[in-house]
């Protein structure tokens, strides 16, 4: 279990990053055609920037010198993910991120003179625009919010110096913290970051995911005050940018881009907590019953119901998995799913430094990169169904849509692959009749995607918004006020039903979503719209899976309420929400009756 360098791992195991470019000397180059084209860009159109006829042309022109700005910092910034350890790798992504911080300094005037041109030429270059009609408009909803253009010369800037509490996290987590082994009856056990993830807190012993969990916290306990510093400068920034631009509030701010209400967001928070709590609770009963243990910990809570029943899944297994389950989408998406294992889009390698959980990168046109780290688990089979839902919605929202609208909010991001899950498990449960086998796919489901999206994600969203409350009223947070908060947190979903050991409430130290402005909460949003259009596809069959390619097609053309829409979900009301948990409390019931059917247990 020992961790091996990137230069061990099987080359068959990680991505190839020469489908970017063959090598580092072309990624150079190719940075130093952009810097050329920029620098023309900006002598044409600076200061030319009057004309609907200008701009138009301006943002047509402007669209591939991004795309090419992407290839080259996704190429940098990719191999650092896969190997934070290697400082070759991190000068080489230092220099790169300083350089394309330099061009969109440069390229800043873009934004700032469309927003000074007279207002009829704004009407008309709405109205004459192609591919990026959907720019304008969401540039003139923020014209209100947007500050001089010497001041946004300045913020673009800042921009890396900006991104330093999340360099800071990253670094500490992925290339400093060193994680002693612990013993559990005389035998010796390695730890890690993705060691404990990806496997302690999936395993069945007791004793040894007890012990685990105890030497792992111990450890991030270490580094609590710096991690809670560089948190603590990230919501700073934010409120503090909040305030310039003259939002009344940093939610405000944040929820902007996202193009949400504020009760769309407290919405997700406040029902989980108050509604998913009581079935949860009781899927925390059947584990303990189910395991026979002493008391239900927080350290247990991520164990297989059946854990004998669990497969072990090699990585071409997976495929196979994967390919049958998201075969309802049709062959060009199965087509993707083959090109993903065949040409190395994945990275499965587990790796000393690599990042933790997964990811999915997409370039524009182009594929997808995608990171987990592999612990032949079906679990994992889940990630890659996960992440894969995110190139899926890549793939259809880059034919159909320009650069600018490829991107959903931030609000319907984490459907198009939550509902890869939902629909692995679906696969899943009809492979064969078995109540055993049928227990271990709602077991599954629960677990890998339910537990992940509705309680894990959640409890960090309710945890950041009380952050947020705090920074919001002139107070600042340090590691025992974000301790202190993270255990309410626990305490108030799992009441008295799971007990919550010392160590517990620094789980916050373990998310870099935080950084990320308000994303957890998304989680939740995302998965919500994914198990509606489900159940819609089960019910209705081929007309819900091409309202469901719509709904992938549409990128980010549209606001989420329209775009939901599409797949048949009114996300105006708390109806879909509800909906969906009513739906897991009814997988619970089911465990539940078939665990006392196959086990004699009641719960």
């Amino acid at each position: 279990m020992e961790l091996r360098t990137r230069g061990e791992v099987p080359v068959k195991e990680t991505w190839d990053l020469s489908l970017i470019f063959k090598d580092e000397e072309e990624m150079w180059a190719a940075l130093k055609a952009v810097r050329e084209a920029a620098s023309a860009f900006a002598e044409r159109y600076r200061g030319h920037l009057d004309a609907p006829e200008a701009i138009v042309a301006c943002l047509t022109e402007l669209a591939p010198l991004l795309e090419a700005m992407d290839r080259v910092g996704s190429y940098a910034g990719l191999a650092l993910e896969a190997d934070y350890t290697d400082n070759a790798l991190r000068e080489r992504d230092d220099k790169v991120s300083s350089e394309l911080t330099r061009l969109r300094k440069e390229l800043s005037f873009v934004d700032s003179e469309i927003l000074l041109a007279p207002e009829e030429a704004l009407d008309a270059a709405v109205s004459m625009a192609g591919g990026c009609k959907g720019y304008l408009e969401d540039l003139r909803r923020a014209k209100k919010h947007t500050l001089s253009p010497e001041t946004e010369k300045v913020l673009t800037a800042l921009g890396r110096a900006l991104s330093v509490p999340y360099t800071v996290y990253n670094t500490m987590k992925l290339a400093d913290i060193a994680f002693d082994p612990f013993t559990v009856d005389g035998k010796t056990y390695p730890l890690g970051y993705s060691l404990y993830e990806d496997d302690y807190e999936l395993e069945a012993d007791p004793g040894v995911r007890r012990a685990a969990f105890r030497a792992f916290y111990d450890t991030l306990k270490k580094y609590q005050n710096t991690t809670a510093a560089a948190y603590n400068a990230c919501v700073t920034q934010e409120k503090t940018l909040a305030e310039l631009r003259g939002f009344k509030d940093v939610y405000d701010s944040l929820l902007f881009p996202q193009k949400v209400t504020r009760e769309m967001y407290d919405r997700q928070i406040d029902v989980i907590t108050e509604r998913l709590a009581p079935p949860m609770r009781r899927y925390a009963l059947l584990l303990k019953k189910k395991h026979g243990l002493d008391r239900m910990t927080f350290a247990d809570l991520k164990i297989a119901l059946d854990p004998e029943y669990d497969p072990k899944v090699t990585i071409e297994e997976s495929r196979g998995y994967v390919r049958d389950a998201l075969s309802i989408l049709g062959p060009d998406y199965v087509d993707m799913v083959d090109r993903a294992y065949r040409e190395r889009w994945i990275d499965f390698a587990r790796n000393a430094g690599k990042s933790t959980g997964g990811f999915c990168s997409g370039l524009y046109g182009r594929n997808s990169f995608i990171l987990l780290n592999w612990n032949e688990r079906m679990a994992d089979v889940f990630t890659v169904a996960h992440e894969l839902g995110h190139a899926g919605q890549s793939m259809y929202s880059d034919r159909a849509q320009s650069y600018f609208d490829r991107d959903p909010s931030m609000y319907l991001v984490e459907a198009p692959s939550t509902m890869n899950e939902l629909l692995l498990a679906r696969h899943l449960s009809r492979v064969k009749e078995d109540k055993r086998f049928r227990r271990w796919v709602l077991s599954s489901l629960i677990s890998n995607t339910y537990y992940h999206n509705f309680v894990t994600h959640l409890r960090e969203a309710w945890y950041q918004r009380e952050v947020y409350r705090i920074v919001d009223g002139g107070g600042s947070v340090n590691a025992q006020v974000l301790s202190s908060l993270f255990r309410r947190n626990l305490e108030l979903f799992w009441g008295g039903d799971v007990d919550i050991p010392e160590g517990a409430e620094l789980t916050w130290m373990r998310q870099p979503h935080y950084y990320m402005g308000l994303y957890p909460y998304t989680y939740s949003a995302g998965l919500t719209v994914a198990t509606q259009a489900m159940l819609r596809i089960d019910r209705e069959g081929e007309a819900a899976v091409q309202d469901w390619k719509a709904f992938l097609s549409s990128g980010g053309a549209l606001p989420p309420v329209q775009q939901a829409a599409l797949a048949g979900v009114d996300i105006t009301t708390d109806g879909p929400l509800n909906a969906t948990i009513a739906y897991i409390g009814s997988l619970i019931d089911e465990m539940c009756r078939l665990t006392e059917e196959l086990d004699g247990i009641r719960v």
